[in-house]
């Protein structure tokens, strides 16, 4: 029986200090590995980085060390962490890989949050459409397009390409390009065109319209029409201009025409 109580003895003061300083170093390790969660995402949002960028972060960050000091409590106990670490590194490579498109958006989402190349109610060209944007997340961004769809575009689709953002600026210019005939005088084409951006509050006047011909093309002579306008008055100044020209253009009497091929027949003698 002393035997017994001496072998017991012996585990105890063997194992039972590195037991208790197992559990010391995990639940204090937990709580300091909180503290400097928290401290991370508090830094990060005196950046005036995204909460959702900050509450990722800090996600990852209390993980990473919740699982470092698991394995150093294992380590305290006796317990080889060797080859807890390659496993770990192994099932990383693994995730890594099976991931890598979503790691993809991951990084462009974080780019997007910092660099901020656009924010929510901007109109933008990216990732193949038109919209304008909803919600910025970290792994995709949501748009609404002009006739009312919903595209939810990959963030890495969205960094991987020429992204336009249109409401970044103080205005836009509207281009509009106007066929008359060879025939017709281009001075009142002109003045007629002038007028109508003249008499539309929308347009600015600075900078100032123009009105110039474009080209000389194969059926007609193309004047271009470039009014400037603030961005929310594009569309509207586009659509009214268009028909307004057509309209004024023809009470003036210029002619609008369109491609026409002449045909010359010619007779051999036989």
């Amino acid at each position: 029986m002393e035997n017994i109580l001496n072998t017991i003895g012996t585990y105890i003061t063997t194992y039972g200090l590195s037991v208790l300083a197992a559990v010391l170093i995990f639940y204090i390790g937990k709580w300091v590995a909180g503290i400097a969660a928290d401290f991370v995402a508090k830094m990060m949002k005196k950046a005036k980085i995204e909460d959702t960028l900050c509450a990722f972060v800090r996600t990852i960050v209390h993980i990473g060390l919740i699982v470092f000091v698991a394995i150093a409590a294992l380590g305290k106990l006796g317990v080889q962490t060797t080859s807890f670490v390659a496993i770990i590194g192994a099932a990383g490579l693994a995730v890594g890989l099976a991931l890598q498109g979503s790691l993809a958006n991951f990084a462009a989402g974080v780019l997007l949050i910092l660099f901020k190349p656009f924010k929510a109610g901007d109109l933008i060209e990216a990732g193949g459409a038109l919209g304008v944007v909803q919600e910025i997340h970290i792994f995709n961004t949501i748009i609404n397009t002009p006739d009312n769809k919903r595209v939810i575009i990959p963030n890495a689709k969205v960094t991987g390409d020429n992204i336009v953002n249109f409401s970044a600026v103080d205005n836009r210019r509207v281009d509009l390009v106007f066929g008359i005939s060879y025939e017709d005088n281009i001075k009142t084409a002109k003045e007629v065109l002038e007028n109508i951006l003249k008499n539309d509050t929308r347009v600015l006047t600075d900078p100032a319209p123009t009105v110039a011909v474009k080209e000389l093309g194969d059926s007609s002579v193309n004047l271009a029409c470039r009014p400037w306008v603030v961005p929310a008055d594009y569309w509207g100044v586009y659509f009214d201009t268009l028909e307004n020209g057509k309209i004024e253009l023809e009470k003036a009497g210029i002619t609008i025409p369109f491609p026409q091929t002449d045909v010359h027949l010619i007779k051999e003698n036989s």
